[in-house]
């Protein structure tokens, strides 16, 4: 089967249009209810919170692919200013100030439902030019979740139960179940799945490389069924790009991606740092938590950067 027909097969069989209306702008966020959301925030036992996020600095990891750089953060006033009285104000008071310009998923980000395409058609088979125009995306902005993405965040950490995975190793729905089950974890509805490969922790050890764009671990195709069914509310990954690359078809470019954020309405997490919160499952032998991690309300943006906070 060739990719072409892998896709238009996965998409017919694990569409989601229609599922919660014509106007939904929300897709899988729908599946955490008030009752899940209040349910999740019983898992905060000890009070710990652990950040999920990388850094937004020029060290990142971008290379210009597309146009995505590193964030470039400018001072507009600071200190060298204040005690130069350079400032203006009255008695003796100063500050800084500082301005960031960046590309809104160049670090730790959501993709907004507004991020990709099939054949012409966005989420909910809307046509993608009545969607996301030069002004941005008029129907799916991604500030539509900033109320919505906290619950029940779930760790599966299969660079932990199958060895840290090589570049172009597909995890498979085996993986991501047995991975549950080594870790005494299940999977519910509406949950916001962490899928941990080790790649980000391979490029803190050996340097960026080519963690943007290049040879990864990743999810396979064929687990759209499993991220269909499970009825999960999001997912995110450790790596660049969510699936496995290369991709498991030739030619292709994420195919994953252009049946689930187009068809299911999944949102989708990259780059998301999970080291600290394996090693801290892996010390209480918890995989579950709180999981708060509100996109900003970017009007019309397609992509955010987030914070993720995992509170157990």
């Amino acid at each position: 089967m060739n990719a072409e027909q892998a896709i238009a097969e996965a998409a017919a069989k694990y569409s989601n249009w229609g599922r919660w209306g014509e106007d939904d702008v929300l897709g899988t966020v729908n599946f955490i209810d008030e009752a899940a959301r209040a349910a999740a925030a019983g898992l905060i036992r000890r009070g710990a919170s652990l950040s999920l996020s990388q850094r937004f600095d020029m060290a990142g990891p971008q290379k210009g692919w597309r146009r995505r750089t590193n964030p470039v953060h400018t001072m507009l006033d600071t200190g060298l200013d204040a005690v130069h009285g350079d400032q203006g104000f009255p008695h003796g008071f100063g500050g800084a100030d500082d301005v960031i310009a960046m590309p809104l998923q160049c670090s730790t980000q959501w993709d907004g439902l507004g991020h990709i395409f099939d054949h012409g058609r966005a989420w909910n088979g809307r046509p993608a030019d009545k969607v996301v125009t030069s002004e941005g995306d008029q129907v799916t902005g991604i500030e539509h979740l900033a109320p919505h993405v906290a619950g029940r965040g779930v760790l599966l950490d299969v660079a932990a139960v199958h060895g840290e995975l090589p570049d172009g190793f597909a995890i498979t729905e085996e993986h991501l179940t047995a991975t549950a089950e080594a870790h005494g974890v299940e999977i519910r509805r509406g949950d916001l799945v962490c899928v941990r490969t080790g790649r980000l922790a391979r490029a803190k050890r050996e340097g960026w490389g080519e963690y943007a764009g290049g040879p990864a671990p990743g999810l396979s195709f064929w687990t759209a069924g499993w991220l269909h069914r499970t009825e999960i509310a999001a997912i995110a990954t450790d790596t660049w790009g969510f699936e496995v690359r290369p991709n498991e078809f030739e030619p292709a470019f994420q195919p994953l991606h252009q049946v689930v954020i187009p068809h299911l309405g999944l949102l989708v997490g990259e780059m998301w740092d999970l080291d600290a919160l394996a090693a801290d499952c892996a010390a209480d032998g918890v995989y579950e938590f709180f999981l708060s991690a509100a996109p900003l309300p970017v009007t019309g943006a397609v992509g955010s950067p987030v914070n993720p906070l995992a509170i157990k």
